[in-house]
C-alpha cells in the first residue's frame, strides 16, 4: 500500500485519538484503549514500510504523548471506587450482554433438565445432592421443619462459609473459561442441574411454595451472580476463540481484564447473598409478603444493574460524544 493510501485509510481514527488526547473529547475507556492499540500497530506498520516518511514522525509524536499521559505518576482519584461501579463497569459491561444471555440460557436449560431428570428417575436427586443431604431433609420434613438446614449453623459462621463458597464457585466459572469457554459452560450445566433437581425434590414432597419462598430469599442474588460469573468466563474464553483484529495474546489479556472487572462487580452482591442466607433465610416464620418483597427487590436490583443500567450509561455516553 502506498503511503498516501495508508494515511487516507486511517486518518479519521488518528484524528479521533488526537481529539481525545489534546482536546479532551469524551470517549469510552474501551474505545480509547482500542484506538491506542491500533495507533501503535499503525506506527509499527509505518516504520516497516515507510521508514523515512512523515507518517512515522506524526504517529510517533502522538504515541509518545499518549504514553506520557498514561504512565506519568499521578494520584488515584478518591472517587475511583465509586466511578468504577457507577460508570466504568456498566459502560464496559454493555458490550457483553450477549455473553450474559448465553450464560443465563445455558443455566436455565440445564435447570429444566435437572428437574425433568429428577421427575423421571427417583434416584437422580440422591445422585446429584448426595444421600446425606436428602436423608437430612427428609428427616426435617418429618419434623415439620423442611427448611431447618438454614437454622443449624451460627449466623456469622454461616454467612462467612456461604460467602466464601459462593465466591469459589464463581471463580471456577470464570477461570475455567480459559478452556475456550467449555469449562464455564460445564459449571453452568453442573449448577443448573443441581438447582433443577433441588427444586423438583421439594415439589415432589408438596413443598414447592414453602421451599421457594425460603430459598429464593438468598438464592435470587446468589444464583444470578453465579450466572454473571459464567458471563465473565465466556468473555475470557471468547477472547481466546475470537481474537478479531488483535493477536491471540493481546485478545486474551483484554478479555482477562474485562472478565476480572465483571468478577469485581459481583463482590458486593456475594456479600449481600451471604448475609441474607446467614441471617435472614433462617427465619422461615416470616410472613409471605416480606419474603416476596425481599425476592422482588433482589431481582430488580440484579436486572437493573446488569441489564438496564449499562444500556442507560452507554446511551448517555453516546449523546456526549
Amino acid at each position: 500500500m502506498r503511503e498516501a493510501a495508508f494515511v487516507n485509510k486511517n486518518k479519521e481514527k488518528w484524528q479521533l485519538f488526537e481529539d481525545a488526547l489534546y482536546n479532551k473529547k469524551v470517549i469510552s475507556p474501551d474505545k480509547l484503549s482500542d484506538l491506542y492499540v491500533e495507533l501503535t500497530d499503525d506506527l509499527s506498520y509505518a516504520k516497516t514500510f515507510y521508514p523515512n516518511g512523515n507518517t512515522v514522525i506524526y504517529l510517533n509524536s502522538i504515541a509518545s504523548a499518549a504514553h506520557q499521559k498514561i504512565y506519568k505518576t499521578k494520584k488515584e482519584s478518591k472517587n475511583r471506587f465509586v466511578s468504577f461501579f457507577k460508570t466504568e463497569f456498566p459502560l464496559m459491561f454493555y458490550s457483553y450482554q450477549k455473553q450474559l444471555l448465553i450464560a443465563f440460557l445455558v443455566f436455565a436449560f440445564f435447570s429444566i433438565c435437572g428437574a425433568f431428570s429428577a421427575a423421571t428417575d427417583i434416584d437422580f436427586v440422591r445422585l446429584i445432592l448426595g444421600d446425606g443431604y436428602v436423608n437430612m431433609t427428609l428427616e426435617n420434613i418429618e419434623n415439620d421443619d423442611p427448611m431447618a438446614v438454614y437454622k443449624k449453623a451460627n449466623e456469622v459462621d454461616m454467612f462467612i462459609g456461604i460467602t466464601v463458597n459462593n465466591i469459589k464457585v464463581a471463580m471456577y466459572a470464570f477461570v475455567l473459561g480459559i478452556l475456550f469457554s467449555v469449562g464455564t459452560l460445564y459449571i453452568m450445566m453442573q449448577n443448573g442441574i443441581m438447582l433443577g433437581s433441588f427444586l423438583y425434590f421439594f415439589y415432589d414432597k408438596g413443598l414447592f411454595w414453602e421451599s421457594s419462598r425460603t430459598i429464593w430469599i438468598h438464592g435470587t442474588i446468589e444464583i444470578s451472580v453465579i450466572v454473571i460469573a459464567g458471563c465473565a468466563g465466556l468473555v475470557l474464553g471468547n477472547g481466546l476463540l475470537f481474537p478479531k483484529t488483535y493477536s491471540r495474546l493481546e485478545s486474551f489479556k483484554r478479555s482477562m481484564k474485562d472478565g476480572l472487572k465483571i468478577m469485581v462487580s459481583t463482590i458486593p452482591f456475594f456479600i449481600v447473598a451471604g448475609f441474607l442466607e446467614g441471617f435472614v433465610t433462617r427465619h422461615t416464620e416470616m410472613p409471605d409478603w416480606l419474603a416476596i418483597l425481599i425476592i422482588a427487590i433482589s431481582l430488580t436490583l440484579i436486572i437493573f444493574y446488569y441489564v438496564i443500567y449499562p444500556i442507560k450509561v452507554y446511551k448517555n455516553q453516546q449523546i456526549h460524544e
